[in-house]
């Protein structure tokens, strides 16, 4: 392993990232101050959230040790991309921007909002179904020489370290703007059920780089003048094996509490709407539902 002094004073400048994490930062600052103009007071601890746990990991895992080393090491650059993916956006999503986006915008940005948020895409990438397959083959690329090139072509590295926590931090809006994506209770169980199908398919790459006798990418040796510290190529492999199954298990645990708030919320809302409804509504309700039922 690397020593701590070449962890902690590793940088290497990722412009892409940079770019990113600023054009953000600066997003999230403007919707701050409209929203503050509208009246409405953004809660510090989210703001903290998407500055403190979101943006600044990320540059670090960008700009850090594991940036640097990212090309050389298959640990580094897993590690890199899998905490981008996975908990990059879900802490930056409590900041819940979208939110506050609808609290900044005027009705004519909050329209525009609203009919992006009901696209197609955003519908089918806006539910628990999607994610794991993502993921997987995200990741499941890791098995092939493909992971060779995103290590050594600064183009799909940058590009991956862009795209990784952008399609993360969509395919967690539905667990950090809940409101923003209005499922039945009926549906979120079912989400539910399917999470513990996630748990299995995140695995898979990781499990498989873990236990394979072979060096999957096709890089069997290092660049001369490598660091002493540096793993055997499989020792490596493996290592990319084992943090990319660790992160992809743990992080569910928290997408499963979220999932848990998710449907208590739903729940209490459905609820509620049905203790609206009139005498003579709950009948025709359960009129409609039992003519459907004999039908």
């Amino acid at each position: 392993m690397p020593p701590l002094s070449t962890v902690f004073t590793s940088a290497s400048l990722d412009p892409a990232a940079l770019v990113l994490a600023v054009a953000a930062a600066a997003l999230y600052g403007v919707g701050l101050a409209r929203a503050r103009r509208r009246g409405v007071r953004w809660p510090v601890w989210r703001v903290l959230c998407f500055y403190v746990l979101g943006l600044a990991p990320y540059l670090v895992l960008a700009c850090g040790f594991t940036g640097a080393y990212g090309s050389s090491l298959r640990w580094a650059f897993t590690l890199k991309i899998a905490l981008m993916f996975f908990v990059v956006p879900l802490l930056a999503g409590l900041g819940r921007p979208l939110g506050l986006a609808r609290a900044a915008l005027a009705d004519a940005g909050r329209d525009r909002i609203e009919r992006v948020m009901a696209s197609r895409p955003m519908k089918v990438l806006g539910n628990a179904f999607v994610a794991p397959i993502v993921g997987l083959i995200l990741f499941g690329t890791f098995l092939t020489p493909l992971f060779a090139s995103y290590r050594a072509d600064p183009l799909p590295s940058g590009a991956l370290g862009v795209a990784a926590p952008l399609i993360g931090l969509v395919l967690a809006l539905p667990l950090t703007e809940a409101e923003s994506f209005e499922r039945s209770s009926a549906f979120i169980v079912l989400e539910f059920v399917y999470v513990f199908i996630e748990l299995l398919a995140d695995a898979v790459p990781g499990i498989f780089m873990r236990l394979s006798a072979t060096v999957l990418d096709g890089v069997t040796a290092w660049a001369p003048g490598s660091p002493s510290w540096f793993p055997s190529p499989l020792r490596d492999q493996q290592l990319a094996g084992d943090l990319l199954w660790f992160i992809a298990e743990a992080v569910d645990i928290p997408v499963i509490i979220l999932m848990f708030v998710r449907f208590s919320r739903s729940d209490r809302r459905e609820a509620q709407s049905y203790d609206e409804l009139s005498d003579e509504e709950m009948d025709a309700l359960a009129e409609q539902h039992l003519r459907r039922r004999r039908d």
